[in-house]
């Protein structure tokens, strides 16, 4: 950590801490680090590597919290994605950078509670970076008087029973309980789903007047208000899931935040689409209708999981 040298008037008309740096006075020979940010709700501890919101611990990866870090070392000012890159990948490193960086970000503002498009934490500067909009606190430890060196005597023979005991390795972080799956398979996953729901939509659309009869089949007195909704709903559906598919084909690095706002409205549209195999139980029997509707009820669900496997960090 870098040191920066002051004098006794410069030390009476600031802080001892500046940013991450480590303060030495040669006037007061006092020095600090910065162990803690707060801003808003929220604090994070940079020894401890962890962020807490009302004094909860909040679940973040280390990438976005290295990414949190360096934006509360310089509160309004504009970080650049390469001093960014600098500091959370080496030069020798060779990662796809953009992506991992976008990652981490939208995996930070999603702790937050912060939107890219009107953020209140965090801003955007197109093509040069991100800055960091609320005031932010520094605590810093407390400073140890530095003494002048003094010959020391050398130091009793040690035994064995005087030695100290091992203090226990610190717990690495948990990972989200989420399947052992590759972001490939989960894209796949995702993918084959999202074209189920189409041959669906197309069949309804292909062969409407099938579906009307089959709205007659499940409800007589309200086969028109059946067969509206499902029409209608399966236009709604085919725009969707082309969008899902289209941004899943192209890797959209936003796609888990697009998907997370969706998400509320396509769970009632999956959830009214889980019933249509009661619309052929005259076909395929009463047991196999319910079935497939309560495998199509897990559905959407399923795509969360999948959505989240596929926005964990590759870097």
């Amino acid at each position: 950590m870098p040191f920066i040298l002051m004098s006794s008037r410069f030390c009476r008309e600031v802080p001892h801490v500046y940013g991450s740096a480590r303060l030495f006075c040669r006037h007061c020979k006092i020095m600090g680090d910065v162990s803690k940010y707060r801003f808003s709700a929220f604090e994070a501890d940079v020894k401890a590597a962890e962020l807490r919101r009302n004094g909860t611990r909040v679940r973040l990866q280390m990438q976005p919290f290295q990414v949190l870090i360096a934006l509360l070392e310089r509160p309004g000012d504009v970080v650049s994605r390469e001093e960014l890159r600098q500091r959370m990948w080496p030069e020798d490193t060779f990662v796809d950078f953009d992506h991992g960086l976008n990652t981490a970000m939208v995996k930070l503002r999603d702790v937050l509670g912060d939107s890219a498009s009107s953020p209140r934490y965090i801003e955007t500067i197109a093509k040069r970076g991100y800055r960091f909009l609320e005031e932010v606190t520094a605590v810093q430890d407390p400073p140890a008087v530095v003494l002048p060196q003094e010959p020391v005597a050398p130091p009793p023979a040690v035994t064995a029973e005087k030695l100290v005991e091992p203090q226990p390795a610190v717990q690495p972080e948990v990972e989200p309980e989420l399947p052992r799956a590759s972001r490939t398979t989960a894209r796949a996953l995702f993918s084959l789903a999202q074209i189920m729901y189409l041959i669906f939509y197309l069949s309804a659309l292909f062969d409407w007047r099938q579906l009307y009869r089959a709205s007659e089949n499940l409800w007589s007195r309200g086969s028109q208000i059946v067969f509206t909704v499902f029409l209608v709903t399966s236009l709604i559906g085919l725009v969707v899931r082309l969008y899902l598919l289209t941004a899943t084909a192209f890797d959209y690095h936003l796609f888990g935040e697009k998907y997370r706002v969706l998400f509320p409205a396509l769970l009632g549209l999956d959830m009214l689409w889980a019933l249509s195999p009661l619309l052929i139980e005259d076909r395929i029997g009463l047991g196999l209708a319910l079935g497939s509707a309560a495998a199509l009820i897990y559905m959407p669900f399923a795509q969360r999981v999948l959505v989240r496997i596929m926005g964990k960090s590759t870097a």
